[in-house]
C-alpha cells in the first residue's frame, strides 16, 4: 500500500488530465465577465450550451485518466474532473463578491434560494468524469481481486440504512468541521469571507474527515460524502440564511461578512475540493487497515 514512484505518476496524470481539459481548456466557457469574479450559475457565468461541452469534457477527461492510471483507472480516474474544477475554485472570486452584487435582501435571499441547488450542477459534472470512468471499465477491465470480491458481497447487508446514514453523517461532520476550520476574522457570531486557500484546506480536511469515518465505522465508499459535498450548502443555507439575518447583515455589515463560515464557500468549491477530500480520506482508511493487518 505505500505510494510506489509508478502511483504517483498515475496519480498525477489522471489530475493533469482534468486540470488541461477543464481548468485550463475550458475556463473561457464559465470565466467571469470582471477580474476575480464569482464562478456560479446565478451569475449567468456559464450558459447551457457551455454546461453541455463543460459534461462532454468531464466525461472525457475520466476516460483518458482511466486509461492513463491503468490498471487502477477506477480508483484513480475519478480525480479528473473535480481536479479541473478545483482550478476553476481557485482561479475565480468568492462569494463575497455575488453579495456586493446582491445589495438588498430580497436579492440575497433569491440569490440564495438558488445556491441551495447549484451544488447539484457541479455534483452533475463529476458524475460525468466518473462516467468516463466507467465507460473506459467496459472497454478494458481488470481481473476483480479476492479482497474486491469479499468487500462486494459482504456490503450488500444493511447496505440502505448504511449509506443513508453516512450520508447524514458525512453532510454533519463536514459542516462541522468546515464551520471550525475556515472561520477568518469572527465578530460575535458573523464571520468574514476566508482566503482561499483557507477555503481549500478546510474543505477537503472537513471531508477527509466525513470519508474516513464513514468508511470505517460503516465500510461505506467515497461516493457518499461526495454527495454530501452537494448538500452542506443547502443544509448550511436553510439553517443560518433567514429573513431577519439577511436584514441584520445588509443594514450593519460589509458584504464580506456572513453568518456561518459554510454560507461564504461556493458551491464549485464546496463540490470540487468536497470530492478530493472525500477521495482521499476513504483511501487514508484503506491504507490504515492495510497497515493494521500487515504490521
Amino acid at each position: 500500500m505505500e505510494l510506489s514512484w509508478l502511483m504517483r505518476l498515475r496519480i498525477a496524470a489522471a489530475v493533469a488530465t482534468g486540470a488541461i481539459l477543464i481548468g485550463i481548456l475550458a475556463w473561457p466557457l464559465a470565466a467571469p465577465p470582471e477580474p476575480f469574479g464569482a464562478l456560479s450559475l446565478t451569475a449567468g457565468t456559464i450558459s447551457f450550451g457551455g454546461a453541455i461541452i463543460l459534461a462532454l469534457l468531464a466525461c472525457l477527461a475520466g476516460f483518458i485518466a482511466y486509461f492513463l492510471s491503468w490498471p487502477y483507472g477506477r480508483e484513480i480516474g475519478i480525480l479528473a474532473a473535480p481536479a479541473g474544477l478545483a482550478i476553476w475554485a481557485v482561479r475565480c472570486g468568492n462569494m463575497a463578491n455575488l453579495m456586493r452584487i446582491n445589495t438588498t435582501v430580497a436579492h440575497r435571499q433569491e440569490l440564495f434560494i438558488a445556491l441551495k441547488f447549484e451544488p447539484i450542477f457541479w455534483l452533475a459534472i463529476v458524475a460525468a468524469g466518473f462516467a468516463g470512468v466507467l465507460m473506459g471499465q467496459k472497454i478494458l477491465r481488470p481481473k476483480p481481486g479476492p479482497d474486491e470480491t469479499q468487500e462486494k458481497s459482504n456490503s450488500k447487508s444493511n447496505i440502505y440504512l448504511n449509506t443513508a446514514i453516512a450520508l447524514v453523517g458525512s453532510v454533519l461532520i463536514a459542516h462541522l468541521c468546515i464551520s471550525i476550520l475556515a472561520q477568518d476574522v469572527r465578530i460575535g457570531s458573523i464571520v468574514a469571507q476566508p482566503a482561499i486557500g483557507q477555503i481549500v484546506f478546510a474543505v477537503l480536511v472537513s471531508f477527509g474527515i466525513a470519508a474516513f469515518v464513514v468508511k470505517k465505522f460503516l465500510n461505506v465508499s467515497y461516493i457518499c460524502p461526495t454527495v454530501a459535498s452537494a448538500l452542506v450548502t443547502a443544509f448550511a443555507v436553510s439553517a443560518y440564511v433567514k429573513q431577519d439575518v439577511l436584514q441584520h447583515l445588509v443594514q450593519h455589515w460589509p458584504a464580506v461578512f456572513f453568518s456561518n463560515a459554510v454560507t461564504s464557500i461556493l458551491p464549485v468549491q464546496m463540490v470540487a475540493f468536497g470530492t478530493l477530500g472525500s477521495i482521499v480520506g476513504y483511501w487514508l482508511v484503506v491504507r490504515y487497515n492495510y497497515w493494521r493487518k500487515h504490521a
